[in-house]
């Protein structure tokens, strides 16, 4: 895992242990089912893109709030072991580690429900003090699983040292007007896509690209919309009607979870690298399709020789 000192990513993000059941069908309401299979691993969106952006050799450093419960010390193991730094870790006594309840079908479909937990406690004077300490970053990336507050500190340190601000707005919800104007890129799903349009803008479109043009216009952002195994599209607000669409290889899918975080992590490596937004996009699908073939959240991103021959394939 080859670190690059002018490649620099600061996640102000989340953490959550994944408890992952793997289902032949979901419940109805009051209903009892079996699982197939069980996991249990690290997750969480800023977690997962971290390292997802570490294995490509980015030097990363996580924002983040963990409890002082068991799953706590295990955060900070994990990731020593992925290579992203620790150092930015607030553990918050008497408050659990976040956890994400996930149901995964047959078809690799999931359901997921996030209990955030000390994520709740990721607040603009614990981003301020981070960046005290923070001397040059080149990209900064966040979610929407810890407080906004705390993520507009960290796009405003960030704009201070001349860095990109990213933000993949999931879990959905209304991005407030102060979030909006730092964000130099949004990157929404589908359905994060159609939300965010619907609540904030009021526009619906049957046609997912034209609805990203849309949007595109009204919040002067650039967006990469995932658009699962139809890939990606990518649109500038200055040129929206030249919206540019990224074909995804046809895989066997076993898993999709996490597959929207291997995304962002590998787009923010891009972009810190400097290798220009087609080919970020291009890396962050080849690294996503490769992820949805196995189970599990950044335990299923590819590492070493397997990683390297995804990206030498581009």
């Amino acid at each position: 895992m080859a670190m690059s000192g002018n490649c620099r990513i600061t996640v102000v993000g989340s953490n959550m242990i994944d408890l992952v059941s793997y289902l032949d069908r979901v419940p109805d309401r009051g209903e009892t089912v079996f699982g197939r299979s069980f996991d249990q691993g690290f997750g969480g969106k800023g977690a997962n893109q971290a390292v997802m952006a570490a294995l490509l050799g980015g030097r990363v450093d996580i924002v983040t709030c963990v409890g002082d419960d068991l799953f706590g010390p295990k955060w900070f193991d994990h990731f020593k072991a992925c290579g992203v730094g620790s150092s930015h870790i607030t553990t918050i006594a008497g408050i659990n580690s976040g956890v994400a309840a996930i149901w995964v079908e047959p078809a690799g479909d999931n359901r997921i429900v996030l209990s955030g937990g000390a994520n709740d406690h990721v607040s603009p004077s614990l981003v301020d003090e981070a960046f005290d300490r923070i001397d040059a970053t080149n990209v900064v990336l966040s979610q929407l699983e810890i407080p906004q507050p705390a993520i507009v500190r960290g796009f405003v340190h960030a704009r201070a040292r001349g860095a990109v601000t990213v933000l993949n707005p999931g879990p959905a919800s209304v991005l407030g007007q102060d979030l909006l104007g730092l964000t130099d890129w949004l990157l929404p799903n589908e359905t994060e896509l159609r939300l965010l349009a619907r609540e904030m803008f009021g526009l619906e479109h049957d046609d997912d690209l034209a609805l990203a043009r849309q949007f595109a216009r009204k919040s002067g952002i650039k967006l990469v919309v995932t658009l699962g195994d139809r890939g990606a599209a990518y649109v500038d607000p200055a040129a929206a009607d030249d919206a540019v669409l990224f074909a995804a290889p046809k895989v066997s899918v076993a898993d999709t979870t996490g597959a929207g975080d291997a995304f962002a992590g590998a787009f923010a490596y891009g972009l810190a690298a400097k290798m220009g937004t087609e080919a970020s996009v291009r890396l962050a699908i080849a690294v996503t399709a490769d992820s949805v073939t196995r189970r599990g959240t950044s335990v299923s991103y590819a590492r070493g020789p397997a990683l390297d021959a995804i990206r030498q394939a581009l």
